[in-house]
């Protein structure tokens, strides 16, 4: 059992607090309209939580990942959207920095990072290389002081909106995942545009775009860790990733129970309340249950990976089993939410649809559920 700590619970009542009178009143229109909400960047970064998980000299609050986990469920339960481009700004970028960048490269950009007066990204997927990441294509070859970089980035997250990101590139094509390089690159690089944004069936508001890379110069000093220990690096924050992110389903789940059970109080058949049909309550007890077993193997999973990660060890299965179950469980109870609601539930402007379309995203995004199935069960089998 995970015991919240008081600071924890601190950070779950003011994030709540926040959601509920900065998000929730502009979520359906962000979705309707998707709409970019910029202006919560700096509000963010003033509740300490773009640096959530970085130290307080870069500006954090270094209040760690559990407490990441916890803000992101508490901004998807108002938005999922804005705890997507949330989680890619402070955990897939500025805790990326923070946790493999050199100290000239902390200080450069974590404080803005952290103050939210920089927007953050991280573009590693490619128009042919999701899930097989060593197959990106994107090259880096050395002139000199800089790299200049060619290729193409696809469906990255805030890719329109970032100020900073943490780019992959390959400095030799033909080492595989040894010749995969960091990088942190800046949008106002030479030879850094923004090609097409894309429009995504969920999680409208949180800005999805393709980047192009034409003789883009970066800086040798821009390069994250050293060359060619870029698959170091990533491999290093997947776990982090995957348990971060593992609390977005759950805001997305509670925002559907919540949803469910009023409108089962309310809505009315055949003279009496659905809410006392049995059926809609074996319904609701199922969407109850599957959240509690759900936040708790999330919660747990980024308990073990913080100190995993203290002591320079990996939770690799923990962490993909935190997602794996906490995605596809939001996008059940988001399932139930819309039956439950019957013919209202499936119009275009009802928010239990909106749920189910923004849960099928955690079901693809940070490794698919079939490529979390394989890490998991190659690590229990384990070598010959």
């Amino acid at each position: 059992m995970i015991e919240l700590s008081e600071a924890q619970q601190l950070i779950r009542r003011t994030v709540r607090n926040f959601a509920a009178a900065e998000i929730e009143p502009i979520a359906d229109r962000m979705d309707r309209e998707d709409e970019w909400p910029g202006h919560l960047w700096p509000m963010l970064g003033e509740l300490g939580l773009l640096g959530v998980t970085i130290e307080e000299r870069y500006g954090g609050s270094d209040a760690g990942l559990l407490a990441g986990v916890i803000a992101t469920e508490e901004l998807a339960r108002a938005s999922a959207s804005v705890a997507l481009s949330y989680g890619a700004h402070a955990n897939l970028c500025a805790n990326n920095i923070a946790t493999n960048g050199s100290e000239a490269q902390k200080e450069r950009y974590l404080p803005g990072l952290c103050s939210g007066a920089e927007v953050g990204a991280l573009a590693l997927t490619e128009p042919e290389a999701g899930s097989d990441a060593v197959g990106i294509r994107t090259t880096a070859a050395r002139e000199g002081d800089v790299y200049r970089l060619n290729g193409t980035k696809m469906f990255i997250t805030n890719g329109s909106e970032a100020d900073t990101l943490v780019l992959y590139a390959k400095t030799d094509p033909d080492a595989g995942s040894r010749g995969i390089t960091a990088f942190i690159v800046e949008s106002s690089f030479d030879g850094f545009s923004v090609g097409q944004k894309l429009d995504k069936v969920g999680h409208r508001g949180s800005p999805t775009a393709e980047l192009l890379l034409e003789d883009c110069l970066v800086p040798v000093g821009n390069v994250l860790g050293r060359e060619g220990g870029g698959a170091a690096v990533m491999m290093q924050g997947l776990a982090v990733e995957r348990a971060f992110l593992a609390g977005e389903p759950l805001g997305i789940a509670q925002a559907a129970l919540d949803a469910a059970v009023a409108y089962a109080r309310e809505r009315r058949q055949f003279g009496q309340r659905i809410g006392d049909f049995q059926l809609i309550q074996a319904m609701l007890a199922d969407m109850y249950t599957e959240l509690e077993a759900a936040r708790w193997l999330v919660y747990r999973a980024a308990s073990v990976v913080e100190q995993r990660a203290a002591q320079g060890e990996r939770a690799n299965k923990e962490a993909a089993s935190a997602i794996l179950y906490s995605a596809e469980m939001s996008s059940r109870v988001a399932d139930k939410a819309v039956q439950i609601h019957g013919g209202y539930g499936y119009m275009s402007e009802s928010r239990v649809a909106r749920y189910v379309r923004d849960a099928k995203l955690l079901e693809i995004g940070a490794g698919t559920s079939e490529i979390r199935r394989l890490l998991i069960g190659r690590e229990l089998v384990g070598p010959e």
